[in-house]
């Protein structure tokens, strides 16, 4: 490709930015309910901040803007599997100590399972 067709980092960039937003606001085949939120808005906003930080980077460096990614994303699979976790290991010593779960509190956690499900299929 000739240095006057190369895509810069503003088109990189731009290409990619609402990607994710579009699959937020998709609903689901299930109900017609919005996908739920993985995280906390705070949390989430960290993550894309950063990672529109690593692709700004990538026209300049793309070995390392690689690996910067594949670190954030393995970090961002890791904070999700252990608020599953969290989640999941609550339920289990409510249940062990003989609490009654309420079914709102399984419902909530059923969706957020069918949120990240469908996410990671749609992937």
């Amino acid at each position: 490709m000739t240095d006057d067709r190369r895509m810069t980092t503003a088109d990189f960039i731009g290409q990619h930015d609402t990607d994710s937003d579009r699959a937020l606001a998709r609903d689901d085949d299930a109900g017609g309910e919005r996908l739920e939120a993985l995280l906390p808005a705070d949390r989430s906003e960290d993550y894309r901040s950063r990672w529109n930080d690593l692709q700004a980077q990538f026209v300049d460096e793309p070995r390392e803007t690689v690996a910067t990614a594949d670190a954030l994303v393995a970090e961002l699979m890791q904070e999700l599997a252990s608020g599953f976790n969290d989640a999941r290991t609550r339920l289990e010593e409510q249940w062990s100590r003989g609490d009654d779960v309420s079914t709102e509190d399984l419902r909530l956690a059923l969706q957020r399972y069918r949120s990240f499900f469908e996410r990671l299929l749609a992937a």
